[in-house]
Protein backbone atom coordinates (compact mmCIF):
# COMPACT_ATOMS: atom_id res chain seq x y z
CA UNK A 1 0.00 0.00 0.00
CA UNK A 2 1.39 3.37 -1.03
CA UNK A 3 1.59 5.86 1.83
CA UNK A 4 0.29 9.33 1.01
CA UNK A 5 2.58 12.29 1.43
CA UNK A 6 2.00 13.95 4.78
CA UNK A 7 0.50 17.45 4.37
CA UNK A 8 2.60 18.62 7.32
CA UNK A 9 5.94 17.35 5.99
CA UNK A 10 8.52 20.15 6.17
CA UNK A 11 6.39 22.08 8.65
CA UNK A 12 6.15 19.68 11.58
CA UNK A 13 9.37 18.75 13.33
CA UNK A 14 8.60 15.04 13.58
CA UNK A 15 10.01 13.75 10.29
CA UNK A 16 13.32 14.66 8.66
CA UNK A 17 12.59 12.54 5.57
CA UNK A 18 9.50 12.14 3.39
CA UNK A 19 8.67 8.47 3.97
CA UNK A 20 6.20 8.53 1.04
CA UNK A 21 8.98 9.39 -1.45
CA UNK A 22 10.40 6.64 -3.67
CA UNK A 23 13.92 7.70 -2.69
CA UNK A 24 13.22 7.48 1.05
CA UNK A 25 15.31 4.38 1.76
CA UNK A 26 18.31 5.79 -0.11
CA UNK A 27 18.09 9.13 1.73
CA UNK A 28 17.65 7.48 5.11
CA UNK A 29 20.55 5.08 4.45
CA UNK A 30 22.81 8.06 3.78
CA UNK A 31 22.68 9.00 7.46
CA UNK A 32 23.60 5.55 8.76
CA UNK A 33 26.27 5.84 11.46
CA UNK A 34 29.75 4.84 10.36
CA UNK A 35 29.80 1.24 11.54
CA UNK A 36 30.72 -1.89 9.63
CA UNK A 37 27.40 -3.69 9.13
CA UNK A 38 27.04 -7.40 8.56
CA UNK A 39 23.62 -7.08 6.89
CA UNK A 40 21.79 -4.47 4.83
CA UNK A 41 19.26 -2.24 6.64
CA UNK A 42 15.85 -3.60 7.57
CA UNK A 43 13.04 -1.21 6.62
CA UNK A 44 9.46 -1.35 7.88
CA UNK A 45 6.49 0.45 6.30
CA UNK A 46 5.25 3.80 7.52
CA UNK A 47 1.86 4.10 9.18
CA UNK A 48 2.45 1.46 11.85
CA UNK A 49 3.46 3.48 14.93
CA UNK A 50 1.48 2.30 17.94
CA UNK A 51 2.70 5.10 20.19
CA UNK A 52 3.24 8.75 19.47
CA UNK A 53 4.14 11.86 21.47
CA UNK A 54 2.00 14.94 21.00
CA UNK A 55 2.15 18.37 22.66
CA UNK A 56 -0.34 20.99 23.82
CA UNK A 57 0.20 24.71 24.34
CA UNK A 58 -2.44 27.38 24.97
CA UNK A 59 -5.33 25.34 23.63
CA UNK A 60 -3.48 23.88 20.63
CA UNK A 61 -2.91 20.13 20.38
CA UNK A 62 -0.56 18.50 17.88
CA UNK A 63 3.13 18.46 16.98
CA UNK A 64 5.82 21.06 17.43
CA UNK A 65 6.53 23.17 14.39
CA UNK A 66 10.01 22.48 13.07
CA UNK A 67 12.72 24.16 15.19
CA UNK A 68 10.18 25.96 17.38
CA UNK A 69 8.04 25.36 20.46
CA UNK A 70 4.91 26.42 18.60
CA UNK A 71 2.32 23.66 18.28
CA UNK A 72 0.72 22.80 14.93
CA UNK A 73 -2.84 21.54 15.24
CA UNK A 74 -3.00 17.86 14.24
CA UNK A 75 -6.02 15.58 13.84
CA UNK A 76 -4.30 12.87 11.75
CA UNK A 77 -0.80 11.58 11.06
CA UNK A 78 -0.08 9.10 8.23
CA UNK A 79 2.78 7.59 10.24
CA UNK A 80 0.65 6.35 13.16
CA UNK A 81 -1.67 3.37 13.42
CA UNK A 82 -5.26 3.75 12.20
CA UNK A 83 -6.58 3.15 15.71
CA UNK A 84 -4.79 6.29 16.94
CA UNK A 85 -5.89 8.40 13.98
CA UNK A 86 -9.49 7.38 14.65
CA UNK A 87 -9.52 8.98 18.09
CA UNK A 88 -7.18 11.94 17.40
CA UNK A 89 -9.90 14.46 16.41
CA UNK A 90 -11.71 13.84 19.72
CA UNK A 91 -8.52 14.15 21.76
CA UNK A 92 -7.54 17.33 19.90
CA UNK A 93 -10.88 18.93 20.82
CA UNK A 94 -10.34 18.55 24.58
CA UNK A 95 -10.12 21.89 26.46
CA UNK A 96 -6.34 21.90 26.68
CA UNK A 97 -5.03 24.45 29.16
CA UNK A 98 -1.43 25.34 29.91
CA UNK A 99 1.21 23.20 28.24
CA UNK A 100 2.56 19.68 28.31
CA UNK A 101 3.03 16.44 26.45
CA UNK A 102 0.66 13.62 25.56
CA UNK A 103 1.76 10.04 24.89
CA UNK A 104 -0.91 8.09 23.02
CA UNK A 105 -0.39 4.33 22.90
CA UNK A 106 -2.34 1.65 21.06
CA UNK A 107 -2.55 -1.26 23.49
CA UNK A 108 -3.89 -4.75 22.94
CA UNK A 109 -7.34 -3.81 24.28
CA UNK A 110 -7.67 -0.10 23.54
CA UNK A 111 -6.00 3.30 23.57
CA UNK A 112 -4.03 4.74 26.50
CA UNK A 113 -3.56 8.52 26.85
CA UNK A 114 -0.86 9.69 29.28
CA UNK A 115 -0.53 13.45 29.89
CA UNK A 116 2.40 15.23 31.52
CA UNK A 117 2.08 18.88 32.48
CA UNK A 118 3.70 21.41 34.80
CA UNK A 119 0.14 22.12 35.94
CA UNK A 120 -0.42 19.50 38.64
CA UNK A 121 -4.19 19.07 38.29
CA UNK A 122 -6.74 18.97 35.48
CA UNK A 123 -9.81 21.21 35.46
CA UNK A 124 -13.40 20.11 36.03
CA UNK A 125 -14.36 20.88 32.41
CA UNK A 126 -11.38 18.86 31.19
CA UNK A 127 -12.53 15.88 33.28
CA UNK A 128 -16.06 16.17 31.92
CA UNK A 129 -14.76 16.28 28.35
CA UNK A 130 -12.50 13.26 28.92
CA UNK A 131 -15.44 11.25 30.24
CA UNK A 132 -17.18 11.78 26.88
CA UNK A 133 -14.25 10.45 24.81
CA UNK A 134 -14.91 7.42 22.57
CA UNK A 135 -14.98 4.02 24.25
CA UNK A 136 -11.79 2.93 22.42
CA UNK A 137 -9.91 5.18 24.85
CA UNK A 138 -9.69 3.00 27.94
CA UNK A 139 -7.47 5.13 30.18
CA UNK A 140 -6.50 8.79 30.51
CA UNK A 141 -4.01 9.93 33.14
CA UNK A 142 -2.82 13.44 34.01
CA UNK A 143 0.58 13.41 35.76
CA UNK A 144 -0.19 9.76 36.64
CA UNK A 145 -3.54 10.70 38.19
CA UNK A 146 -6.28 8.64 36.55
CA UNK A 147 -9.07 10.70 35.03
CA UNK A 148 -10.82 7.67 33.54
CA UNK A 149 -10.00 3.99 33.54
CA UNK A 150 -12.47 1.85 31.64
CA UNK A 151 -10.09 -1.12 31.55
CA UNK A 152 -6.49 -1.93 32.43
CA UNK A 153 -4.41 -1.31 29.28
CA UNK A 154 -2.47 -4.40 28.26
CA UNK A 155 0.19 -5.29 25.74
CA UNK A 156 1.24 -8.64 24.31
CA UNK A 157 4.67 -10.17 23.71
CA UNK A 158 3.91 -13.25 21.60
CA UNK A 159 1.45 -15.07 23.90
CA UNK A 160 2.44 -13.20 27.09
CA UNK A 161 -0.06 -10.52 28.17
CA UNK A 162 1.34 -7.71 30.36
CA UNK A 163 -0.31 -4.77 32.13
CA UNK A 164 0.86 -1.51 30.57
CA UNK A 165 1.80 1.27 33.06
CA UNK A 166 1.48 4.91 31.92
CA UNK A 167 4.56 6.13 30.01
CA UNK A 168 6.18 2.68 30.02
CA UNK A 169 8.73 1.94 27.30
CA UNK A 170 7.60 0.07 24.19
CA UNK A 171 9.16 -0.36 20.77
CA UNK A 172 7.31 2.07 18.46
CA UNK A 173 5.82 -0.66 16.26
CA UNK A 174 4.77 -4.25 16.87
CA UNK A 175 6.61 -5.21 13.66
CA UNK A 176 10.02 -3.94 14.82
CA UNK A 177 9.40 -5.33 18.29
CA UNK A 178 8.96 -8.78 16.72
CA UNK A 179 12.00 -8.35 14.45
CA UNK A 180 14.19 -7.48 17.44
CA UNK A 181 12.75 -10.25 19.59
CA UNK A 182 13.36 -12.84 16.86
CA UNK A 183 16.95 -11.64 16.41
CA UNK A 184 17.59 -11.80 20.16
CA UNK A 185 16.07 -15.28 20.51
CA UNK A 186 18.05 -16.59 17.53
CA UNK A 187 21.34 -15.29 18.91
CA UNK A 188 20.69 -16.39 22.49
CA UNK A 189 20.32 -19.88 21.05
CA UNK A 190 20.21 -22.67 23.62
CA UNK A 191 21.93 -20.69 26.39
CA UNK A 192 20.46 -21.57 29.78
CA UNK A 193 21.56 -18.62 31.88
CA UNK A 194 20.55 -15.28 30.36
CA UNK A 195 20.47 -11.76 31.83
CA UNK A 196 18.27 -9.09 30.23
CA UNK A 197 19.54 -5.65 31.27
CA UNK A 198 17.26 -2.59 30.89
CA UNK A 199 14.54 -5.19 30.36
CA UNK A 200 11.53 -2.86 30.49
CA UNK A 201 8.25 -4.77 30.35
CA UNK A 202 9.97 -7.93 29.13
CA UNK A 203 9.97 -8.10 25.32
CA UNK A 204 13.19 -10.16 25.41
CA UNK A 205 12.94 -11.42 28.99
CA UNK A 206 10.04 -13.81 28.58
CA UNK A 207 11.12 -15.04 25.14
CA UNK A 208 14.57 -16.05 26.39
CA UNK A 209 13.59 -17.13 29.94
CA UNK A 210 16.03 -14.50 31.18
CA UNK A 211 16.50 -12.77 34.52
CA UNK A 212 15.49 -9.15 33.91
CA UNK A 213 16.97 -6.07 35.57
CA UNK A 214 15.59 -2.52 35.40
CA UNK A 215 14.35 0.37 37.51
CA UNK A 216 10.83 -0.11 36.12
CA UNK A 217 9.09 -2.94 34.36
CA UNK A 218 8.91 -6.62 35.17
CA UNK A 219 12.50 -7.34 36.20
CA UNK A 220 14.57 -7.11 39.36
CA UNK A 221 14.44 -3.46 40.47
CA UNK A 222 17.96 -2.13 39.93
CA UNK A 223 19.29 1.20 38.64
CA UNK A 224 21.85 0.01 36.10
CA UNK A 225 23.17 3.54 35.57
CA UNK A 226 24.15 4.03 39.22
CA UNK A 227 24.48 0.38 40.18
CA UNK A 228 25.40 -1.78 37.17
CA UNK A 229 25.76 -5.53 37.54
CA UNK A 230 29.34 -6.17 38.62
CA UNK A 231 31.72 -8.48 36.79
CA UNK A 232 31.36 -11.28 39.33
CA UNK A 233 27.56 -11.10 39.01
CA UNK A 234 27.71 -11.08 35.22
CA UNK A 235 29.84 -14.21 35.32
CA UNK A 236 26.73 -16.11 36.40
CA UNK A 237 25.33 -15.80 32.87
CA UNK A 238 26.10 -17.42 29.53
CA UNK A 239 24.60 -14.56 27.50
CA UNK A 240 23.82 -10.95 28.43
CA UNK A 241 21.20 -8.87 26.56
CA UNK A 242 21.18 -5.08 26.88
CA UNK A 243 18.63 -2.63 25.45
CA UNK A 244 19.33 0.69 27.21
CA UNK A 245 17.61 4.05 26.63
CA UNK A 246 19.16 6.73 24.43
CA UNK A 247 21.80 7.58 27.03
CA UNK A 248 23.37 4.17 26.48
CA UNK A 249 25.05 1.98 29.08
CA UNK A 250 28.44 3.45 29.90
CA UNK A 251 28.75 2.13 33.46
CA UNK A 252 27.44 -1.31 32.52
CA UNK A 253 29.79 -1.57 29.54
CA UNK A 254 32.76 -0.89 31.81
CA UNK A 255 31.72 -3.81 34.01
CA UNK A 256 31.11 -6.13 31.07
CA UNK A 257 34.70 -5.89 29.87
CA UNK A 258 35.87 -7.05 33.30
CA UNK A 259 33.63 -10.11 33.16
CA UNK A 260 33.98 -13.53 31.60
CA UNK A 261 30.74 -13.28 29.60
CA UNK A 262 31.46 -14.75 26.17
CA UNK A 263 28.41 -13.44 24.26
CA UNK A 264 26.73 -10.09 24.60
CA UNK A 265 23.71 -8.77 22.63
CA UNK A 266 23.36 -4.99 22.44
CA UNK A 267 20.21 -3.32 21.07
CA UNK A 268 20.62 0.45 20.71
CA UNK A 269 18.27 3.29 19.73
CA UNK A 270 21.08 5.87 19.73
CA UNK A 271 24.08 5.26 17.43
CA UNK A 272 26.13 7.95 19.19
CA UNK A 273 26.06 6.29 22.60
CA UNK A 274 26.27 2.88 20.95
CA UNK A 275 29.55 3.80 19.26
CA UNK A 276 30.89 5.12 22.57
CA UNK A 277 30.00 1.88 24.36
CA UNK A 278 31.14 -0.25 21.42
CA UNK A 279 34.63 1.24 21.64
CA UNK A 280 34.79 0.35 25.35
CA UNK A 281 33.68 -3.21 24.60
CA UNK A 282 36.14 -3.63 21.76
CA UNK A 283 39.04 -2.29 23.79
CA UNK A 284 38.01 -4.79 26.47
CA UNK A 285 38.35 -7.75 24.14
CA UNK A 286 34.91 -8.07 22.55
CA UNK A 287 34.53 -8.38 18.78
CA UNK A 288 31.32 -7.27 17.08
CA UNK A 289 30.28 -10.23 14.92
CA UNK A 290 26.77 -9.06 13.94
CA UNK A 291 25.49 -5.54 13.31
CA UNK A 292 22.17 -4.80 11.64
CA UNK A 293 20.57 -1.35 11.23
CA UNK A 294 16.77 -1.22 11.52
CA UNK A 295 14.61 1.70 10.43
CA UNK A 296 12.43 1.57 13.51
CA UNK A 297 11.78 5.32 13.60
CA UNK A 298 10.32 5.81 10.13
CA UNK A 299 10.71 9.34 8.78
CA UNK A 300 13.25 10.40 11.39
CA UNK A 301 17.04 10.45 11.14
CA UNK A 302 17.28 7.87 13.96
CA UNK A 303 18.33 4.25 13.51
CA UNK A 304 18.03 1.20 15.74
CA UNK A 305 21.11 -1.04 15.80
CA UNK A 306 21.06 -4.73 16.66
CA UNK A 307 24.47 -6.15 17.45
CA UNK A 308 26.17 -9.21 18.90
CA UNK A 309 29.61 -9.20 20.54
CA UNK A 310 31.75 -12.18 21.40
CA UNK A 311 35.12 -12.73 23.07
Amino acid sequence: MKIKKCPLYGICGGCQFDFSDTGYQTEKSAVLPKIKYTKTPIFVPAGLRRRCDFAFVDGHFGFYKRQTKDVIDVIACPNVADEINTILPDVAKLPWGGSGSVLITKCENGIDVAINSIIPYFSADFKQAVEKLPSQIIRVVWNNIEIIKRAQPQIKFNDKIIDYPPHAFLQPTIETEQILRDLVVKNVGDAKRVADLFCGLGNFTFATNAVGFDIFGNGVKRDLFKNPLRANQLNSYDVVIMDPPRSGALAQSKELVKSGVKKFIYVSCNPNTFIRDMEILQRGGYKMIISIPIDQFVGSSHWEIFSVFEK
